[in-house]
């Protein structure tokens, strides 16, 4: 039994095929596992915001185009950088357990965001975070902040930056939660849609594959991911618009917070709704049609308009 997994060779993608590795051996002893690395068009283009050059695909489109030609068998991605479609015959096969999806904030010289003085730089190029921050922040100097975990906080360290903002989940995979000075809870910047999810794609006719990856399946998560997606599908939503979505489940219930807003963080949309955790998909497809009708069509439609 052989599994080939396609990575980017960043530290936290190959964390995490690893990791999906080492779960897969817990079950499967006796499997042989081949990392092969691929580099994507995202990992190429470090000094573009990606709002500019394309979004989310840029990170997944060559590892894709591997597993079309058989060359691997499966794909693990940080779910937040999958597009809502994909390319016929390959779809998700198994959603792991979430990791803690919150953002952090980084600093060498303050323990907090409030701390920041008028007019410092923080770092971010993620459209979600700058439109949060701007609504309890507008004296702040937010510049765009691209490369990997390593590039950012070694920018940070340099002085290029007086904070930045991270998603928590890849800095406690890389063991570096010691970075951080602020955990923000979701209440005051709703995290990204699928953050702290990986999810596992596969050849949709590989049923030998499809099969063993299934023991790594969260049920949870999987209800959680497929809601915040269904969200962001409806949107048509991607990395040029200020968007979030957050799950989560309680008393049986599943309960999703949307967020949509204009580049400047001035016309904000968001609202919460509950339903059937049977029916994940429904709640954050309402929820997303509920978010357009509040005005966030318009706002969409501009922000569409001005980057075609």
């Amino acid at each position: 039994m052989k599994i080939r997994i396609g990575t980017r060779k960043s530290k936290l993608a190959l964390w995490q095929a690893n990791h999906i590795a080492d779960q897969l051996k817990k079950y499967y002893p006796d499997i042989q596992i081949e990392l092969i690395k691929i580099v994507t068009k995202g990992d190429k283009i470090l000094d573009v915001p990606l709002a500019k050059v394309g979004g989310k695909g840029l990170f997944v489109k060559e590892i894709e185009e591997a597993m079309l030609r058989n060359e691997i068998d499966i794909a693990v991605h940080s779910l937040k950088d999958v597009p809502t479609y994909f390319p016929e015959g390959l779809g998700l096969v198994a959603i792991t357990e979430r990791e803690d999806p919150r953002d952090a904030f980084l600093s060498v010289k303050y323990g907090s965001i409030d701390e920041m003085p008028e007019g410092s730089v923080l770092g971010t190029s993620s459209l979600r975070r700058k439109a949060q921050i701007m609504q309890k922040r507008k004296d702040l100097n937010i510049e765009d902040l691209r490369g990997n975990v390593d590039t950012r906080i070694r920018k940070l360290e340099e002085g290029q930056y007086d904070g930045i903002i991270l998603a928590y989940a890849g800095l406690k995979r890389l063991g570096l939660q010691d970075r951080v000075k602020q955990i923000f809870d979701p209440d005051y910047m709703i995290p990204a849609v699928a953050q702290g999810f990986l999810g596992i794609e596969a050849r949709l006719d590989d049923e030998k594959t499809k099969k063993i990856v299934s023991v790594l399946n969260h049920k949870e998560s999987e209800i959680r991911a497929k809601a915040e997606r269904a969200f962001l599908k409806t949107l048509e939503g991607g990395c040029q618009v200020p968007l979030a979505g957050y799950s989560e489940i309680k008393e049986g219930r599943l309960k999703i917070t949307g967020f949509v807003s204009d580049l400047e963080g001035k016309r904000v949309f968001k609202d919460s709704m509950e339903g059937d955790v049977d029916q994940p998909e429904k709640v954050g497809v309402e929820l997303a049609n509920r978010l357009l009708d509040m005005g966030a069509r318009e706002v969409l439609e501009e922000i569409y308009r001005g980057n075609s």
